[in-house]
């Protein structure tokens, strides 16, 4: 009855989480789903077109309007357009490290990173410091933060340790064998269970009385918060992406990225705090594996052209879904990658195809971030860029603004103290504010 989480059992992960402390506001029925667009996604065929710059900076791909009067974005976005009105874009959000690793620890953690090109980051991220922060503060029944993957690339807990890191759900939701290994037990097991929870409760028994440390009552509560997860029938059902309809299962898409937006919202209307799930490696033909479009690795245009309308299916069908169920107050929904790319294009020879192409590179200096839900008003677009992309020019904002924005929507008090890597008392995000746009 194990949970395998990065080597660690299900009790013993409660057991090390049992030494956090959950200082903070009080807890709400509030959750985050980030969709995380690992490589970096470009602003300049996304969110924030540029159609009046020099072409070597607006490229081929031209803007369309939205139901909201001065929201322009992609054409590749069509389903996009029609929600608009249901979701935010924030185009002033910058940062200083161009490298994967490092511009997602800055984006995720608030903190410089020490070492840039540390796959791991050096101070606690998002989702690991939501899993300490609102641990005991949360249905039993359900994984506080569920990701797609161990962890983000540059991402991490850091100091947290390891019983911060996600329950993780790998795999393709759209398959038809999809399923989450380790989450529930059959009824003959529970059965059995139930015996062993007897004899050890009796075995515990004989030194209960000797003991004046409170040790085994610890070790009892954890233990049984491990087997209210593993027998939750709550959860069995929330992960069971089979029981939707398939009108709406095709409304998402019946690919990796929309079943995977599905699950999350399935998740977070179940009770799960935070949710990660990363949209890469598409198996689109034409798409190469993640956002990290330089020339060398693929055809800007191309991959563009083929990677777009799959996203763009997935991420309306979600905007739309979480307004629909009313879940626009509790879920707040943020899309991103740790950075954009280079405003001018950059064309090189292609790795495979031998010929010159267009690409962009990291560029930390802009980028966009899509934000829904969490009871904002809507509609809106948050700063801007200059005219050629390269910077903000209007309303700039850290990555710690939106760090914050998050946290106080959790509940979660961002100046609460915890340590570094060195032991150092260090606040969760070193500095910024709430976006009062968002509030």
């Amino acid at each position: 009855g194990a949970l395998a989480m990065g080597g660690l059992t299900l009790p013993e992960l409660l057991r090390r989480r049992s030494l956090a402390d959950t200082t903070g506001d009080p807890a709400t029925d509030t959750s985050v789903i980030l969709i995380w667009l690992q490589g970096g996604p470009s602003h300049m065929e996304t969110y924030d077109l540029k159609p009046e710059a020099p072409i070597d900076y607006r490229g081929e791909i031209r803007p369309t309007q939205t139901v909201v009067a001065g929201m322009d974005i992609c054409e590749l976005l069509p389903l996009h357009t029609k929600v608009a009105d249901r979701f935010n874009i924030i185009r002033s959000i910058s940062h200083g490290f161009a490298n994967h690793a490092g511009g997602a620890g800055r984006f995720l953690s608030g903190y410089n990173p020490l070492k840039p090109l540390e796959p791991l980051a050096q101070y606690p991220c998002l989702g690991p410091v939501v899993a300490k922060m609102l641990q005991g503060r949360r249905d039993p029944a359900m994984p506080i933060y569920v990701g797609s993957a161990s962890n983000v690339y540059g991402g991490g807990s850091a100091s947290l340790g390891s019983a911060y890191l996600p329950f993780v759900v790998g795999g393709d939701p759209n398959q038809p064998n999809f399923k989450v290994n380790n989450l529930s037990l059959a009824p003959d097991l529970r059965d059995r269970l139930d015996d062993r929870q007897a004899l050890l409760a009796a075995f515990d028994g004989l030194r209960r009385d000797v003991d004046r440390t409170g040790i085994m009552d610890s070790i009892d509560q954890f233990q049984q918060q491990a087997i209210n997860l593993l027998t939750s029938e709550k959860a069995k059902q929330a992960f069971d992406i089979s029981q939707e309809d398939e009108a709406t299962r095709k409304k998402y898409g019946r690919h990796k990225w929309g079943q995977r937006a599905l699950l999350a919202r399935r998740l977070v209307e179940a009770g799960t705090s935070f949710v990660t799930m990363e949209m890469q490696n598409p198996s689109i033909p034409g798409a190469i594996g993640n956002w990290d479009i330089h020339a060398v690795n693929g055809h800007l245009y191309d991959d563009t052209r083929a990677r777009l309308p799959v996203f763009d299916q997935a991420i309306a069908a979600l905007v739309e879904d979480l307004y629909e169920r009313g879940l626009d107050k509790k879920v707040m929904l943020i899309v991103s990658g740790e950075f954009g790319r280079t405003p001018r294009i950059n064309p090189q020879k292609g790795t495979a195809s031998k010929i010159m192409q267009p690409g962009r590179d990291h560029y930390p200096g802009a980028m966009s971030v899509l934000v829904a839900g969490g009871g904002m008003r809507t509609g809106q677009v948050i700063g801007s860029t200059n005219f050629k992309g390269e910077h903000p020019q209007d309303r700039p904002l850290d990555p710690n603004d939106l760090l914050a924005t998050v946290y106080r929507h959790l509940g979660i008090d961002y100046e609460t103290m915890i340590e570094d890597t060195s032991g150092r008392p260090v606040p969760l995000i070193p500095g910024g504010t709430a976006i009062t746009e968002l509030l």
